[in-house]
């Protein structure tokens, strides 16, 4: 355990170096090929999949069985964002330092570890940074490993963040939609009345925020993009909402968005009245077109798996209180198939995850990468020292 508080300080300025190689979601190949390097440099046997993962195999003693310990490449931040890292104090500022840096840069320091130290496990281990974790990427990468592994897998442990202060064991579902709303556009005077999108699509939403979102099962809703329009002087032809649906259990997510629709059908509904009210519905009526971005299945694991016993001896070991939670990470895929994962912090402490105003702390990380590790050769399977 002294090397991985000695490798520390290294694993931080590997973060850095990480954290400013853009990879916005869909285009991570740039960061995959960094991870490439580092896994290699760690003694594992590389390649990339056919979704862009970056994979690191280092073989155990027993044939066919692997444990999977994953952390994701992408960010959610839009090409030409300032990913510069700045220091202030013991604090590292800049977006997607911790959400994914802190798990991408833990994830080759584990695989060096190992190798130094000679550690040996039964199954083999399979080191992973994938891709399209973050929102429209719905998960495209754990969901290629597991479709090309799953028949192997016996384990599945996402790095995500920073925190030790808890275990993600369930899966929080969601589902993602985007509704557009067309029409004829014109001009702001010459076709005053003509049906507007942007007006149709104010008046759903007004009408879909006055819903109750239950508190048990906990249920959310949030409309996270609204674009339509060209200029201030034209009516526009097109708007469009992205809409952000999660619950606790997937059947609200559904009446969720059944309550959605009919509130843009109303709000549709009454753009064209006011369109008829001006004489004008005949010249231009409005369509509604739904398309679903991304669909995240729920799922909880066991509570008397090995996985969850592992990783709470390695806490009782380290003296650390964790919570058990419900999370959207890379371990809802395995998980709702059935398969024994969690998602673990990598160490050190964060805040302002998904912002412009992203930290991360450093101070104590060898203690999340101390929990890693244990947890990781507690299922793998330590083999003895053959020296």
């Amino acid at each position: 355990m002294a090397k991985l508080a000695s490798e520390a300080p290294s694993v931080t300025e590997e973060q850095i170096r990480i954290t400013e190689i853009p990879a916005p979601t869909f285009r991570e190949s740039l960061r995959g090929t960094h991870l490439a390097k580092l896994l290699s440099d760690a003694g594992l046997k590389v390649h990339t999949d056919q979704a862009g993962n970056v994979i690191g195999e280092r073989a155990g003693s027993a044939r066919g069985e692997f444990v999977l310990i994953t952390a994701h490449l992408d960010t959610v931040f839009p090409v030409g964002t300032d990913v510069r890292v700045r220091r202030e104090g013991s604090k590292l500022w800049a977006p997607g330092i911790s959400d994914n840096g802190a798990g991408l840069a833990t994830l080759p320091a584990i695989a060096r570890i190992m190798r130094d130290t000679k550690l040996e496990t039964r199954s083999s281990i399979l080191f992973v940074a994938d891709v399209g974790e973050e929102g429209e990427g719905n998960l495209r990468g754990i969901r290629k490993l597991v479709e090309n592994y799953r028949k192997q897998l016996r384990y599945v442990i996402a790095l995500d963040g920073a925190s030790i202060d808890y275990v993600t064991t369930a899966a929080l579902a969601s589902r993602r939609v985007e509704i557009t709303i067309t029409g004829l556009g014109g001009h702001s005077w010459s076709d005053f009345g003509v049906p507007n999108p942007i007006d149709a699509l104010a008046r759903g939403i007004a009408l879909f925020l006055k819903t109750p979102a239950p508190d048990s099962p906990r249920t959310t809703f949030n409309i996270g993009s609204i674009e339509g329009g060209t200029s201030v002087n034209s009516i526009p032809a097109k708007a469009t909402i992205k809409v952000d649906l999660r619950s606790e259990a997937e059947p609200e997510i559904l009446k969720l968005e059944t309550v959605l629709s009919r509130a843009i059908q109303s709000g549709v509904d009454e753009e064209m009245q006011a369109a008829r009210e001006h004489g004008v519905a005949s010249r231009a009526a409005l369509s509604i077109d739904t398309k679903v971005l991304g669909v995240r299945p729920g799922g909880e694991l066991a509570e008397h798996s090995p996985l969850l016993a592992a990783v709470q001896k390695a806490d009782d070991y380290l003296g650390n209180r964790a919570r058990m939670e419900r999370s959207s990470t890379d371990a809802n895929i395995p998980l709702s198939l059935g398969l024994p994962a969690i998602a673990l912090g990598a160490g050190g402490s964060s805040g302002g995850a998904h912002s412009l105003q992203e930290w991360y702390d450093p101070t104590g990380r060898e203690i999340g990468m101390q929990r890693v590790l244990l947890t990781l050769l507690q299922v793998a399977g330590l083999n003895p020292p053959t020296d």
